[in-house]
């Protein structure tokens, strides 16, 4: 076969293993791809293309020896820049690590090297994963492939971009308010945001512990549901560093019955009404999972509206002292965080009231799961917006901080395509601990909507109807 820019991760590896095709011929695949569109995109800020052909050669030589060191044989990926790579620079989008070499791999890295992926580069992210938009003092901005002019949102944005793009056969993102969820729906590719205490975050930038410890979670970012299905199970389970960490079992996507589940959808969560494009694409998702005989209906969590709110609240509760806490230990001087020191830190009877606050609506929206077992809805109010206006509208990203608060489980497909020619995602939560149900509706999902137009690269988008 021949290594196509939009090939799947399964196909691709399954290609390598039958040796249809080579790793090497793969790897120098999406090292071209991303020569060709990188210059425009920004996406990948480290290329580490003389480890990556090397690395191929050994799964070749390998291969011809009846070796496989694991399901991913050979498969090229790139990693968001804030997961530690050994011996490729690691900057985490702050200045302070700009030229910071790890000594060893975040354990997620790890786990995919161990099943035989082979690393291509890094991918860019904000400083310290902190903004919806993919921009730092390093490595600068990242646009989005389906129009430059617009971002391809944060904080996994050159992840997204290049995936999308067609430069790697996946990545790893993170997600701490939507870094996974949003992205991905600007970008038109296929993510997870997995269970609160499903992988560990060993090695990430933002490391594991914290107030907000449960709100923080890595998942794989790709263009097919398939390939998640694929890397999920790679990446789960205790690495004996993580203390959040679940050995909870994994259940298979492809045994889900999906006419015996309870769906409900909704297109407006009360705290900000989505453009009109969004709502027709989430509509078409409940149409299409009701003519295909599932039971539908529309409803959403009571109490939901109070996710921005409470997120706000809990985002400024230490008044940035853990910001700071990251910023002296990268050694930054210069940033690029533009909350730091905006509010004072809570009183101590104000963070007790905020925080029994978020486990009363922890608790309300899980009541919801007593009768319904899959929510599907928006990923944002809006489509991908123009660089340098995410700021304005910090309500249109409740649609995905309400699940970190919950710590559910949450994917994301591409559902349709804006007026103005952008990808919009849908949103598919299920309950704790089921991934496998999240994914297997996504895959349904994706199958019955189709392909989509892949991106041209252009430079200038028509206005959204935001």
């Amino acid at each position: 076969m021949d290594a196509t820019p939009y090939c799947s991760a399964q196909k691709l590896a399954t290609a390598i293993q039958k040796k249809e095709i080579s790793s090497k011929e793969a790897v120098n695949a999406c090292l071209e791809r991303i020569n060709h569109v990188n210059l425009k995109l920004n996406a990948v800020v480290q290329i580490a293309a003389q480890q990556a052909l090397k690395a191929a050669e050994n799964a070749d030589d390998a291969l011809a020896e009846g070796k496989i060191s694991g399901p991913l044989h050979g498969l090229p990926m790139t990693i968001k820049d804030s997961l530690d790579t050994a011996g490729i620079i690691s900057t985490g989008g702050t200045l302070g690590r700009k030229s910071y070499i790890p000594s060893q791999d975040a354990a997620v890295v790890a786990r995919l090297r161990a099943a035989g992926a082979i690393l291509l580069g890094k991918t860019n992210t904000p400083e310290f994963t902190l903004s919806y938009e993919t921009d730092n003092l390093v490595y600068g901005q990242t646009r989005n492939p389906y129009h430059l002019s617009y971002s391809p949102g944060g904080s996994s944005g050159g992840a997204a971009a290049i995936v999308s793009a067609g430069g790697s056969a996946f990545d790893i993102g993170s997600d701490y308010g939507g870094s996974l969820r949003y992205p991905s729906h600007c970008c038109g590719i296929t993510t997870i945001k997995p269970t609160s205490g499903r992988v560990p975050r060993t090695g990430h930038i933002l490391p594991f512990g914290g107030l907000l410890d449960s709100f923080q979670q890595i998942g794989p970012m790709a263009r097919c549901v398939q390939d998640l299905q694929m890397i999920l199970p790679l990446i789960i389970g205790p690495d004996g560093i993580d203390p959040s960490i679940v050995p909870m079992p994994m259940g298979n996507p492809e045994t889900v019955d999906l006419k015996s589940l309870r769906f409900t959808f909704h297109t407006d969560n009360g705290i900000v009404s989505p453009d009109s494009d969004t709502r027709k694409v989430i509509c078409n998702a409940a149409a299409i999972l009701e003519k295909d005989g599932m039971k539908i209906v529309e409803a959403r969590p009571a109490g939901i509206e109070q996710a921005h709110d409470i997120a706000q609240g809990l985002w400024a509760a230490d008044g940035g002292a853990s910001i700071e806490r990251l910023l002296k230990e990268a050694g930054t001087q210069e940033h690029t965080i533009p909350w730091l020191g905006m509010a004072p830190p809570l009183e101590a009877a104000e963070l007790d009231a905020l925080i029994v606050r978020w486990y009363r609506f922890r608790s309300t929206m899980l009541s919801f799961f007593n009768h319904h077992d899959l929510i599907i809805c928006p990923v944002n109010a809006y489509p991908a917006q123009p660089h340098g206006t995410l700021g304005k509208d910090l309500q249109a990203f409740s649609y995905t901080s309400a699940y970190n608060l919950t710590g559910w489980p949450a994917a994301v497909i591409r559902g349709g395509t804006s007026s103005g020619g952008l990808p919009i995602g849908v949103q598919i939560i299920a309950k704790p601990w089921r991934e496998d149900v999240a994914l297997a509706v996504a895959a349904h999902l994706e199958a019955a909507l189709g392909p989509f137009p892949c991106p041209g690269l252009s430079v200038a988008a028509k206005a959204s109807s935001s």
